[in-house]
């Protein structure tokens, strides 16, 4: 544990959750409603009607990530997480781009899901017979009216997310019921009833039509399985840190079989032009399709509360992560003050609000909500490919010795992590190659590959140019030892090899 920079007991969290906890806080931010919603929609548009192959391809290096999250998290739970793993086994410049990349897009994952929610509040709005107000006609598909309606639920769960990460979690856990029963339901009997015929080709990543096709596709799943990982950041909050690996895991596996059961459900009711046409309203033309009004409604009804929920879920892990980072003096000390009355980061929560609205509105450049979306996905894909494989090349770094100790987790705790590394690694380089050789000029718009290719390089050297500040300006030790401050100094799980 690094010298504590506060000269006194370090700013703690306070341990309130329990596994349930965890899983509802990780569920909730995988979005796996929002992900089926949406994301399917949009992934369709580019690898066609291989959606289970894209998934299952994607969930490999997913798992193997995960297991590098896992076995850290044993060793050294830290609300900080990846920021400080990879600065204490790789580089601290590593571990803080980590952090920040994680932050960044996480900001800029609240300001696209805030225009989502307001997309889906308005489509209710039209669906009960609401279609005009004050003159205007309302447009699910516009970036402004979306992002308007949003902003005012972005705040209303901000300030929920203040009070504590248990009451979070309880209103998230009532709304993933929800969600889950409307999902099961629907795609379920989209399954026995849809008009399209079942197909074994569906699982065949080889007929997907071209290897960008698959790169691109590669990148949106893994956006969707994106979120899993919130359960660490809630590590010096639960009871028993192994219990933020069993939520993670739980998660995971668990958004494997709902992105799965979607994927099949749309291609058997919808065709491929229905897919791609629909990304940003595909689960409520899904349940337009399958059902009457006022059931059709479900569907929409459930994408909402994903939405929503994951506005909370997206504030609660960044928060910690600031707080950690605070702790460390590679952030300034706003981002670790904790509220006296609820032991929360309080003050870091309002400020990650603030900035999810600020980001939200310039997200208005790009007028339509498909166009917006598609953006995001994209620039946040890259950025949390990068930090996925520093976290597995720190895991594959600090547990080398098992390879010469113990062969079958040797392959697990080093080889696993380096080959989805390595894959991530692969991945975000060719779609930045294949960005930047798409145009031949700079223009704001989801069509422009200089334009997708600025947007997470900017994520990326702006984390630079910040952790400068921290090492120079702030002077803080991390730069010097890469291990984070332990706000509980609690006893390791196990012990690293």
């Amino acid at each position: 544990m690094t010298q504590n920079p506060y000269g006194v007991d370090p700013p703690s969290l306070r341990k309130t959750l329990g596994l349930l906890d965890g899983v509802a806080i990780a569920a909730s931010s995988t979005a796996a409603t929002t992900s089926i919603g949406i994301g399917l929609g949009v992934t369709a548009g580019v690898v066609g009607l291989h959606l289970p192959a894209i998934m299952l391809l994607a969930f490999l290096p997913i798992l193997g990530i995960a297991g590098a999250f896992s076995r850290l998290n044993r060793v050294e739970p830290n609300a900080g997480n990846g920021y400080v793993w990879v600065g204490r086994s790789l580089s601290p410049w590593l571990g803080f781009l980590v952090g920040w990349v994680s932050i960044v897009a996480t900001v800029a994952f609240l300001a696209y899901t805030t225009a989502v929610t307001g997309s889906a509040m308005i489509q209710l709005a039209g669906q009960a017979g609401l279609h005009t107000v004050a003159g205007l006609a309302l447009d699910p598909g516009s970036t402004a009216q979306t992002t308007a309606v949003g902003v005012v639920v972005l705040v209303a769960v901000t300030l929920t997310a203040v009070t504590g990460v248990r009451t979070a979690a309880r209103l998230q856990a009532g709304l993933l019921v929800f969600e889950y029963v409307v999902l099961l339901g629907f795609c379920g009997y989209g399954i026995v009833s849809g008009p399209h015929p079942f197909s074994l080709s569906w699982f065949d990543p080889f007929q997907i039509p071209s290897a960008t096709a698959l790169a691109q596709g590669l990148l949106l799943s893994v956006f969707c399985y994106w979120g899993f990982e919130a359960a660490f950041t809630v590590n010096e909050e639960v009871r028993d840190p192994r219990d933020a690996s069993r939520a993670g895991t739980i998660t995971l596996v668990t958004m494997l079989g709902l992105f799965l059961l979607g994927s099949v459900a749309f291609q058997r009711v919808l065709s491929e032009d229905e897919l791609a046409g629909h990304g940003a309203e595909g689960l409520a033309f899904l349940g337009n399709r399958l059902a009457d009004q006022p059931l059709a409604a479900l569907p929409l009804v459930a994408l909402m509360f994903s939405a929503v929920a994951s506005l909370q879920a997206g504030v609660i892990p960044t928060a910690r992560g600031m707080f950690a980072m605070s702790r460390d003096r590679t952030l300034g000390p706003v981002w670790s003050k904790v509220s006296a009355r609820y032991g929360t980061p309080a003050m870091g929560t309002l400020l990650i609000g603030t900035m999810a609205v600020a980001v939200a509105t310039l997200s208005l450049v790009i007028p339509r909500l498909a166009d917006m979306i598609m953006a995001t996905v994209n620039a946040v894909g890259i950025v949390v490919a990068l930090s996925y494989a520093l976290i597995a090349l720190a895991a594959a770094a600090r547990f080398r010795g098992l390879l010469r100790e113990n062969l079958r987790d040797g392959i697990r705790a080093v080889v696993l992590p380096a080959l989805s590394a390595v894959a991530l690694l692969g991945l975000g380089g060719y779609l930045a190659r294949s960005f930047y050789d798409s145009a031949d000029h700079f223009e704001v718009s989801a069509d422009n590959g200089w334009f997708l290719l600025l947007t997470p390089t900017l994520m990326i050297v702006s984390g630079f140019v910040a952790g400068a500040w921290a090492k120079w300006v702030r002077k803080s030790a991390y730069f010097t030892t890469g291990r984070g401050t332990d706000a509980d100094a609690p006893q390791l799980l196990a012990t690293p090899h």
